[in-house]
């Protein structure tokens, strides 16, 4: 697959990989393909042992075999978008007034093109069968795996996971821990909530794919970019779209397609992107 280059995308940014996909730069054009399926995965996640839970929704668009997906605050949207997407030109999808709309489908439509394959740049990473928590922790040794940081480096962790936290705490790495909703970790250390305001005084950053339907991703990805940070992103969301920015402010990028781990005991697979552009 092309790389992200001077041409035609230039100093690539999301919305311009918006525009060339739209311009049928990147692969077919979108205006032929549709969405067949459109549809909302709810959760809600108390690990035993684990003193806090948590609750996620994403919205999953499927392109031919290929599933985008974008995770959005719980209840932000209603049934109407879901069935005004089903059936849909991916064209209009692209141009659709709400972000989530557009990130999913711009996943959706990158992963019909370019699926998760080595010919395509991906390692794939299995994650053994087990409990919710025991595949939480396989992921995160992975993730966490990927800053390539020496020990008492600090991580500007955007998206608070706690077994990422878990996982840089085992590899005796510090983290800012960064989320809109605020509160405090498992280990009662406060969560603040903007990340870009903390990131001068850390060495890396450990960026969610969540950014990309929040509109934070851009400025995180300039600061790498401009102060030379490595930038991992774990992303369930946009996770053929960020691939895409790596050697361009990205270090690496551990994708994960829907169905993700939390939805499945068996074993699953993550793919790990690095190293130059896509």
């Amino acid at each position: 697959m092309t790389a992200v280059t001077s041409s035609p995308v230039g100093a690539p940014t999301y919305e311009t990989l918006l525009r060339c996909a739209l311009a049928g730069e990147l692969g077919p054009d979108p205006a032929g393909l549709r969405v067949a399926v459109a549809f909302t995965t709810r959760q809600a996640v108390r690990h035993d042992g684990r003193g806090t839970g948590y609750r996620n929704e994403v919205l999953g668009l499927r392109v031919g075999a290929a599933v985008g997906s974008c995770a959005v605050e719980p209840g932000a949207l209603d049934d109407g978008v879901v069935e005004d997407c089903a059936g849909a030109g991916v064209d209009r999808l692209l141009r659709h007034p709400q972000t989530p709309v557009r990130v999913a489908a711009l996943d959706a439509y990158l992963m019909h093109v370019a699926p998760h394959t080595p010919a395509h740049g991906a390692r794939p990473v299995r994650v053994p069968a087990g409990t919710s928590l025991e595949k939480s922790r396989a992921r995160a040794r992975t993730v966490v795996g990927l800053l390539d940081l020496p020990p008492g480096a600090t991580v500007l962790v955007v998206g608070v996971v706690n077994s990422l936290l878990e996982a840089l705490r085992a590899r005796h790495l510090a983290y800012v821990a960064c989320d809109f909703k605020g509160g405090v970790t498992e280990w009662g250390e406060g969560v603040v909530t903007d990340a870009l305001a903390e990131a001068h005084r850390c060495d890396a950053l450990l960026v969610s794919g969540m950014t990309l339907g929040n509109g934070t991703f851009e400025p995180l990805r300039r600061h790498a970019l401009e102060h030379g940070k490595r930038l991992v992103t774990f992303a369930q969301t946009g996770s053929a779209v960020l691939p895409r920015f790596v050697g361009h402010g990205v270090s690496a990028v551990c994708a994960e397609p829907y169905p993700f781990f939390w939805l499945d005991g068996g074993p699953s697979t993550l793919h790990v992107y690095r190293g130059g552009a896509r």
